[in-house]
């Protein structure tokens, strides 16, 4: 039997969004490996082994997803959002890279998914509508000093701005420092969104000022969007709509 693998990227939380792409690839695989909160969200059937694993052992995660190929098996990679965001296509390409020889014959597929980025600006409005970029604020795997080089050079260019892992329990002040370093560049005035969990039961949208931004509004469920200087609320009693004008023709707002 020919194995393969898929990496698959399951949206930001609700069924609806994932795409049947995904949907039918999992109907065919005989084995899910990924996250435990992401395999979770796999229903068992007959003939399907789940693999869950802890946070933090990506490459191990991506190993053993490719042992599992090369023995013939269907392999189904569950990833959030989608795999290629700051999620575990990179990872497996890493261990695909690094390991034997004969796993570069596989065949490897990666089925993209709707981020948590994309969803939150959408329930938001538009607030990516211009150009923009998406850091990660883990210290993880890059220096702080390099994520501070990269927001200030973010600001300089005019980019809105998506933040993914904003603050967690083992990291509860490097989002206090970034909000600091943003407010000292920009001003207190330009809106930042917090998106917790959107798409699911829990979904909580908050729009402040950046003056108004405290990082206890984040957690590791949270992608936050600070606007370019040109981004725009337009309220309404329906609720506020967030957007970045098309054009910047003229320059910086």
């Amino acid at each position: 039997m020919n194995g393969w693998l898929a990496i698959a990227g399951l949206g930001p939380g609700d069924d609806r969004l994932v795409t049947p792409e995904v949907t039918a690839i999992i109907a065919q695989a005989t084995d899910i490996v990924g996250y435990i909160p992401y395999v979770a969200r796999i229903a068992p059937r007959a003939g399907l082994t789940l693999h869950p694993s802890d946070n933090r052992v990506e490459l191990d995660r991506a190993a053993h997803a490719l042992t599992l190929a090369a023995q013939g098996r269907r392999v189904v990679v569950a990833s959030s959002g989608d795999p290629g965001v700051f999620a575990m296509a990179s990872a497996l390409f890493e261990a695909l890279e690094a390991g034997p020889a004969h796993w570069r014959d596989l065949d490897i597929r990666v089925l993209p998914g709707i981020t948590a980025m994309l969803a939150a600006s959408a329930r938001a409005g538009a607030p990516l509508g211009h150009d923009f970029c998406a850091i990660n604020l883990s210290d993880n795997l890059k220096p702080w000093s390099l994520i501070e080089k990269r927001l200030r050079l973010a600001v300089e260019a005019d980019f809105a701005m998506a933040f993914y892992n904003p603050r967690s329990k083992a990291r509860p002040d490097g989002f206090a420092r970034a909000l600091d370093l943003l407010r000292s560049l920009c001003g207190d005035d330009r809106p930042i969104l917090f998106a917790r969990a959107v798409s699911t039961p829990q979904e909580l949208l908050q729009i402040v000022p950046l003056g108004a931004a405290r990082a206890d509004m984040a957690d590791m469920r949270t992608v936050v969007i600070l606007g370019s200087s040109r981004t725009r609320l337009i309220a309404r009693s329906r609720g506020p709509i967030l957007y970045t004008p098309r054009s910047a023709l003229d320059g910086p707002a």
